[in-house]
């Protein structure tokens, strides 16, 4: 599933063609999605103006006066912007027809992600009981020192709860915990307040360093210009069982956890 820097990144990619564009035609080819798509979309937005866009956890947000379209990316979406003239391909779903010419066009094989609607004023349910973003202020080690303060569960799973704090999926955890020297498996109130200090840091790091590098490049993903992101070139430990750690030269070891593959060193993480 693309991670937060993927989305994010496809937010960068399609803004400088949605910011201020006037949409004349929402044309929705396959509504059977996560969740269907909202039969009334296209009246919503059709000739309306774009006034924003933004992210929200995984989640892309293109706001309308009247309320905003939501997009999630799901297992193996991916947001284009193409000429209308470009001919279809397969899994082509949704097309979002600006007056200038360009399309913003959804793919998605497996039909995970989605398309739904939210009026203006209002909060839709997906977006409901989010945590805070990891890169702002609100993502700090006294929250999520509280969190972990009750619960007995693996760092690894607290840092993946959405309450906690949202877009920490499996790649960038097994780096944030590699880097901070803390084992996956750990019980995360047995952590002391320093590590977390230093766990909430490198999430941050680990996450700025992936958006500003174009993301990880996954099989069922690549950046809304076409080009695949850099950063799984970068990647300490998740993709890398069995090789020598960086550090140390241990070999690492996978576990899973809920299912994810859990790579970290023996030796560096504790």
């Amino acid at each position: 599933m693309p991670e937060l820097p993927e989305v994010e990144t496809t937010l960068r990619g399609v803004e400088p063609f949605l910011a201020n564009a006037t949409v004349d035609a929402m044309i929705v080819r396959e509504p059977r999605l996560r969740w269907p798509v909202p039969d009334d979309l296209a009246a919503r937005i059709e000739g309306q103006q774009v006034v924003g866009l933004r992210r929200r956890a995984k989640y892309l947000l293109v706001d309308f006066e009247q309320g905003s379209v939501i997009v999630h990316l799901g297992m193996s979406g991916n947001l284009r912007v193409v000429d209308k003239s470009t001919p279809l391909k397969k899994h082509d779903h949704v097309d979002m027809v600006l007056s200038s010419g360009k399309v913003v066009r959804f793919n998605d094989p497996r039909r995970f992600g989605c398309v739904l609607w939210q009026d203006k004023g209002t909060e839709h349910e997906r977006l409901l009981g989010l945590g805070p973003e990891p890169l702002t202020e609100d993502f700090n080690a006294e929250g999520l020192a509280k969190a972990a303060k009750n619960s007995s569960r693996p760092i690894k799973q607290l840092i993946m709860d959405n309450k906690v704090v949202v877009g920490v999926g499996n790649i960038y955890a097994n780096e944030a915990l590699f880097k901070a020297g803390i084992r996956p498996t750990r019980p995360a109130n047995k952590i002391s307040k320093v590590r977390l200090t230093s766990l909430t840091d490198e999430i941050k790091v680990v996450l700025a360093k992936a958006i500003a590098q174009g993301g990880t490049t996954l099989k069922d993903f690549v950046g809304s210009d076409g080009k695949p992101g850099y950063f799984q070139q970068t990647l300490q430990v998740y993709g890398r069982a069995g090789q020598p750690c960086g550090q140390c030269s241990t070999l690492l070891k996978e576990v899973r956890m809920s299912g994810r593959a859990t790579v970290f060193c023996p030796e560096c993480q504790r």
